[in-house]
C-alpha cells in the first residue's frame, strides 16, 4: 500500500445493508458501497481488486469467496488494505457497533493484509 494512512476507509460489498453505511457515515466515517461506486454485479475477485485500487478496506458477508481471495493475495505477495467478514445475523445498528469498534482501535496501516471478523 502506498501513503501511509491513519484512519481506514470501508468499501463495502453489495451483500451488506446500505443502512450500515448510513450509520457509520453519520458518525464521520469514510463509507463507499458497490452501488455508489458503480460496480453492482462485479466478481468478487473484481470487488476486492476495487477495493485495492482505492485504498480501502473491504467489508462483506461472504466469508468463504474472501477467505480464499485473503490466502490468495497473501500467496502472491499482493498487499490489500484489509478484509473484514461480517455475521449475517446481526442487526444493522450491532454490526454497526462493532464496526465503528473496530475503526476506533486500528489504524489503516494495522489493517492492511489482515482479515478480521465482526
Amino acid at each position: 500500500m502506498n501513503d501511509s494512512a491513519l484512519f481506514i476507509r470501508l468499501y463495502f460489498d453489495e451483500d451488506v445493508s446500505v443502512v450500515v453505511a448510513e450509520l457509520l457515515r453519520s458518525h464521520g466515517f469514510d463509507v463507499l458501497t458497490t452501488r455508489a461506486a458503480q460496480q453492482l454485479g462485479n466478481a468478487d475477485a473484481a470487488q476486492l481488486q476495487y477495493a485495492v485500487e482505492h485504498q480501502r478496506a473491504m467489508l462483506t458477508h461472504n466469508r468463504v469467496d474472501f477467505e480464499l481471495l485473503h490466502a490468495e493475495a497473501l500467496e502472491t505477495q499482493r498487499p490489500h488494505a484489509g478484509i473484514l467478514v461480517a455475521n449475517r445475523r446481526a442487526s444493522d445498528f450491532e454490526l454497526a457497533r462493532r464496526i465503528m469498534t473496530l475503526l476506533n482501535r486500528f489504524t489503516a496501516d494495522e489493517m492492511v493484509n489482515q482479515l478480521l471478523y465482526l
